[in-house]
């Protein structure tokens, strides 16, 4: 036997036991996106990270996204995709295939991995048992050549209106993981694809989980010199934004994170999915694998 390798192991299972006591019980939103969902690798790992979750005691609720398998299905389709202020235009026939690839192909694929390794996931779209009510998201852009705002027609792209967590607990109490794709209904039925980050974000809010993980494809936030800045205030966050280091893509993120914190959430956490088991990591060790934000 390797007494050296029975040590290590020891070592990091007594890191990880007041971290799963303090986390017992506790509900734990993670929006699962970027490379974790395409490299092969990183899916299976990113599977035994939910499952072991589940198996001591925290309760993971996955919402997902699936950008990339949308764009790639619509150019097979000979379907262009467009993009307005970093949002896909969505006409009825982009719905009907963002609905088949989320709902879907993405969807199922994780519901399958899950199980495979021992668990017990069970895939949603916000349709199923109403749980994500939508409204059409509506933008506007000021044109220096116009006098009024312009007001841009996305089509079917949404934001939350409202959220019922009814079927989210009854599949906790069931020992089951519920895994959400965002889309959501309008009042008149009418289907709206949303941002699968601002879903995980209402969702942790509304469910009053003890954190919100986003994993992106980015070490997290980093200070001006390229260092991972952690154990944020979401005040020191907010003077990040002013001075210009938090900006670009990250700025979304943030704001989610931001909000949940505000919301009640306790902790939320943009990590790096390009590491294996980058949830266990954060979750469960000191030094963690990104960037945690509290109120």
């Amino acid at each position: 036997m390797d007494t050296k390798n029975a040590h290590n192991i020891a070592k990091v299972l007594i890191e990880a036991l007041p971290y799963i006591q303090r986390f017992a019980d506790k509900t734990v939103v993670i929006k699962y996106g970027g490379n974790a969902m395409v490299d092969e690798d990183l899916k299976k790992s990113f599977a035994r990270d939910v499952v072991l979750l589940k198996q001591v005691g925290i309760n993971p609720v996955i919402v997902h996204g699936g950008g990339p398998q949308i764009g790639k299905l619509l150019e097979q389709l000979g379907k262009k995709s467009e993009f307005i202020e970093g949002m896909r235009v969505t006409d009825r026939e982009t719905m009907d295939v963002v609905q088949m690839v989320l709902g879907g192909l993405v969807n199922k694929e994780i519901v399958n991995l899950i199980n495979q390794i021992g668990g017990r996931a069970v895939g949603l779209t916000g349709k199923d048992g109403g749980l994500i009510r939508a409204q059409q998201l509506k933008i506007t852009r000021q044109m220096p050549e116009l006098d009024e705002p312009e007001i841009i027609d996305l089509g079917h792209v949404g934001e939350v209106s409202s959220i019922d967590p009814g079927i989210v607990h009854m599949l906790d109490r069931g020992d089951f993981i519920p895994v959400v794709a965002p889309i959501g209904v309008g009042e008149d039925g009418t289907s709206y694809n949303i941002n699968a980050d601002l879903v995980a974000g209402k969702l942790a809010s509304v469910l009053g989980a003890e954190k919100l993980m986003l994993l992106t494809n980015t070490a997290g936030v980093l200070d001006k010199q390229g260092q991972l800045l952690t154990g944020l205030s979401a005040k020191a966050v907010e003077a990040l934004i002013v001075d210009g280091t938090i900006h670009g893509g990250m700025l979304p993120k943030i704001r989610c994170a931001l909000d949940a914190v505000a919301s009640g959430v306790k902790t939320a956490h943009i990590i790096d999915g390009r590491v294996e088991h980058a949830v266990l990591l954060e979750l469960f060790t000191d030094q963690g694998v990104g960037t945690l934000i509290r109120g």
